[in-house]
C-alpha cells in the first residue's frame, strides 16, 4: 500500500484551547454584568497572571493606519492596533497568562461560564452551539429557572455546580481549581556531552559520588519523584529511550532546552547541569517547593551573585516560547532571556552552586565531599 503523503512534519503540539493555553468565555447575560464579574474576581487573584478578552462596544472606529502603544510608568500599556482576530496570533499574546477570560457574548471559548438570567434566555438560545463545556453555573436571582432550551441538549445540567452572582469567594475559589487544574507536570533534564575545554574531559562523566555525574545527577532528580532525560547533543547508535537529542543545533544548553520542549512542549522542565556537584536532594526539593508555574521560570541563585544560574532552573511552558523569541533576535544564552523576563527566584548559599571546571576544582571538590 502506497504510504499517505505527510503534509506537515511530526511535532507535538502545544496544548491550546481557542485563544489561548486556558481560557474560559463567560456568556449569558450583558457586557456588564460579564467585565463586573471578571474584575472582581480578577482582584481576589492577583497573584495570577489574567487577561480579558473582549470585543470593542463603540458603534465607530476609524481604522488605524499604525499600531500605538502607550506604556504607563507603573507597567501598564495600551495597545490600539491594526490588527484583526487571529488564534494563533492570540495564542502568542495570551502565552504568559494563566488563564484568559473570554466575553462570550462576542467570542466563543474552548470552556465556559454560563450566567442564567432571565432577560437573556433568547440569547442562550442562540448561542448553545457555543456551549460545549460548562464550568460551572451562575445564577443572577436565586429563582433563575433553568431554559428549556438547555434542559433540552444538558439534561444532567442541574447537576452541575451553580452559584449566585454574589457568591464571589465561591466563584473565585472555583475559577482558581480552574488555573490550577492546566499547571503543567514537571519532568527534569540532565545536561550532559558538553565541551569540557577547561576540563580536557567530559565533565558528565566525573565521578563524585563513585558514579558518573550524570548518573547521580539523574538519580538526584529521580528521588524527587521527575520522570528524568538526558539532553545530549547526539544519540549513541544503541540510543536510550531516556535520551534526548539536540535538534537545535550548536546553541549549547539551549539546543537542550529548546530540544526537551520540542519533544514535550506541555510539560515544565527542570534543566540540571552536571558540573556543580554540591547540589543536593534538598536544594531540588527546595526549587520545587518554591516553583511558582504563574511565572517564565523559578531559578536559583546564589546569595551573592549578580544573576540567576540557568542550569539550575525550571523552566514552565511558556518559557518555550520566550526562548524562540530570543533565539530569532540573535540570542542563544537562557540566562539573557531568564533575566530579561518575569521568573521567581530562589536564594541560596552560593557555595552549593558552584561550577567545577578544572582539573584542580575537580580534585579540591572530591575533597570536599569527602569530608
Amino acid at each position: 500500500m502506497e504510504e499517505k503523503h505527510q503534509k506537515h512534519a511530526k511535532i507535538t503540539k502545544k496544548q491550546n484551547d481557542t485563544f489561548a493555553t486556558n481560557e474560559v468565555a463567560i456568556l449569558g447575560t450583558n457586557c456588564t454584568v460579564i467585565a463586573n464579574l471578571v474584575q472582581n474576581v480578577s482582584l481576589k487573584l492577583s497573584n495570577y497572571n489574567l487577561a480579558y478578552f473582549d470585543a470593542s462596544h463603540a458603534k465607530d472606529v476609524a481604522q488605524n493606519t499604525l499600531t500605538e502603544y502607550t506604556f504607563h510608568q507603573q507597567g501598564n500599556l495600551e495597545i490600539k492596533t491594526t490588527s484583526s482576530v487571529n488564534k494563533f496570533e492570540q495564542r502568542l499574546q495570551f502565552i504568559n497568562h494563566d488563564l484568559v477570560f473570554i466575553n462570550g457574548n462576542h467570542y466563543q471559548g474552548a470552556k465556559q461560564i454560563l450566567i442564567l438570567d432571565t432577560e437573556k434566555e433568547a440569547s442562550i438560545e442562540k448561542r448553545l452551539d457555543q456551549i460545549t463545556n460548562i464550568q460551572f453555573i451562575i445564577k443572577r436571582t436565586s429563582d433563575v429557572p433553568y431554559f428549556d432550551c438547555l434542559l433540552e441538549k444538558f439534561p444532567q445540567i442541574k447537576n452541575i455546580t451553580s452559584y449566585e452572582i454574589d457568591e464571589i469567594d465561591k466563584i473565585t475559589q472555583h475559577i482558581e481549581n480552574v488555573i490550577k487544574e492546566h499547571i503543567a507536570p514537571v519532568k527534569g533534564l540532565v545536561l550532559v556531552g558538553g565541551k569540557s575545554t577547561r576540563m580536557g574531559t567530559d565533565k558528565s562523566e566525573l565521578e563524585y559520588y563513585g558514579k558518573p555525574q550524570k548518573q547521580h545527577a539523574k538519580e538526584l532528580l529521580e528521588s524527587n519523584n521527575l520522570e528524568t532525560f538526558y539532553s545530549v547533543q547526539t544519540s549513541s547508535e544503541k540510543a536510550s529511550s531516556d535520551e534526548i537529542q539536540d535538534t537545535f543545533l550548536n546553541l549549547g544548553p539551549f539546543s537542550g532546552v529548546c530540544s526537551a520542549f520540542q519533544k514535550d512542549p506541555n510539560s515544565a522542565w527542570l534543566v540540571l547541569a552536571t558540573d556543580v556537584p554540591f547540589v543536593d536532594k534538598s536544594l531540588i526539593k527546595l526549587l520545587l517547593e518554591k516553583r511558582n508555574p504563574s511565572k517564565i521560570a523559578t531559578a536559583i541563585k546564589g546569595k551573592n551573585s549578580e544573576f540567576p544560574e540557568p542550569l539550575i532552573t525550571i523552566y514552565e511552558p511558556k518559557a518555550y516560547t520566550k526562548l524562540l523569541q530570543y533565539i530569532a533576535q540573535g540570542y542563544s544564552c537562557p540566562r539573557k532571556m531568564l533575566i530579561n523576563s518575569d521568573i521567581e527566584i530562589v536564594e541560596v548559599d552560593d557555595n552549593l552552586i558552584r561550577n567545577i571546571n578544572t582539573p584542580e576544582e575537580f580534585e579540591m571538590a572530591k575533597k570536599i565531599l569527602e569530608i
